[in-house]
Order: structure tokens, then sequence, then C-alpha cells
């Protein structure tokens, strides 16, 4: 299989339970909830992404004709030491590409696998850490996990139901956008009336890394 990816880069991971961990990020290209395209947004499944998942013209970006390859690529990233290798996979939607293959061979050049998902389609097996961010109006199939983290707010969200899905860790974090503000009180009101979730900033845009 070959794999389409927007960019890759070595970083401190920004957000959620493992925010502040060394990782090489790797987008996929692509998403099943919009086009990426700001003329389909306003009818977008998706429509506050922040995000730039379209091509394969970011730094690294390319494609890949093979999971060794692409491994052997984040692997580079990483640099020196088999010590806590961390890769997060990212998109867009990268279960639209992540395969067994590119699993495995990540495995076994000693990384930790850590996906962000929309849940909308199912995760593979064996990896290692899985958060879901679930959007309003879409069907999530992936209903458990180590990370649910919702970005906040969002109109159409039933809370009670989250609540229900098997999650290690529930995190809200504040729409950012020229809301953000509203988005933060929005937030931290959610927090303090239901002490099952917590509050995640994108720490990565405080501090300028991408």
């Amino acid at each position: 299989m070959s794999y389409a990816v927007k960019e890759a880069f070595l970083t401190l991971q920004g957000e959620g339970v493992q925010a502040g961990s060394r990782a090489v990020f790797l987008r996929f290209a692509g998403c099943n909830l919009w086009s990426g395209r700001e003329q389909d947004r306003a009818t977008a499944e998706c429509r506050f992404c922040d995000t730039d998942f379209v091509g394969t013209d970011g730094e690294n970006g390319g494609k890949f004709g093979g999971a060794d390859a692409l491994a052997a690529m984040v692997e580079q990233l990483w640099g020196e030491g088999r010590d806590h290798r961390l890769v997060v996979v990212t998109g867009g939607e990268p279960m639209l590409q992540f395969d067994a293959a590119l699993l495995e061979a990540l495995h076994a050049r000693g990384f930790r696998v850590a996906m962000e998902s929309n849940g909308t389609l199912a995760a593979l097996p064996g990896i290692d850490w899985l958060c879901v961010s679930p959007k309003a109006a879409t069907e999530v199939v992936q209903r458990s996990g180590d990370e649910l983290k919702l970005v906040w707010p969002q109109d159409g969200i039933d809370l009670d139901e989250l609540e229900r899905w098997d999650f290690a860790h529930r995190l809200i974090q504040p729409m950012d956008g020229p809301e953000r503000e509203a988005a933060l009180a929005a937030s931290i009101a959610l927090v303090m009336e239901r002490p099952r979730w917590r509050l995640t900033l994108q720490a990565h845009k405080v501090v300028g890394l991408p």
C-alpha cells in the first residue's frame, strides 16, 4: 500500500494526556468529514478544523510506496536512541490510510503508536494510545480507547451518551478561533459542572511549536 503524507516533524505533543512528550507527528492527507477546501467548509460534517491536511506538500510530506519506507522516515526524524520513542499519527483522518503493515513497521523500530481519530472509522487493533475526538452529527463507531477529547462548545453533543463510552480519560478542549475566549469560559464551566472531564489546552500554540 502507498501512503499520502501531508507532513511529518519532530516536536512536543501539545494536547491531551501526553502533552509535553517528545514525539514525531505523522500527519496523513485527507479526511472523511471535510474536503479541506474553504469553499466546502460550510457544508462539511466538521466545520471547525484548524489543520491543513490537503495534499503532500508539507514538511517531509510526500507519497510513500510502502510501510517500511514511511517508518524509516519517522525513525530518521526521531534521531538517535530507542528509549521512549513515540509517533503521533494524525490527519485529517488517519484511519483512511493507516494499516497493519505500517503499525508493524513502526513497532519494529521501537515506536509507541498514538493515534488521533474522529472515531467514525474503527481503529486498528494494536494501537498503543487511541484518542478519539467526536464531532457533532457524525456516527462515531469507535467508542472505546484511551482518551476521549471533545472540542467545545459543539451544538448537538450528548454528554451523557459520551460518558457511557469506554475511555480511561475524558478531556475538554476549547475550540480555537475568533470566539476562543468564550470557548475557554464554556469549557471551564463544563468541567466545573462535570468533574469526570478535564480541561486540556493546545500548549504547542502557546509556546510556538507546530
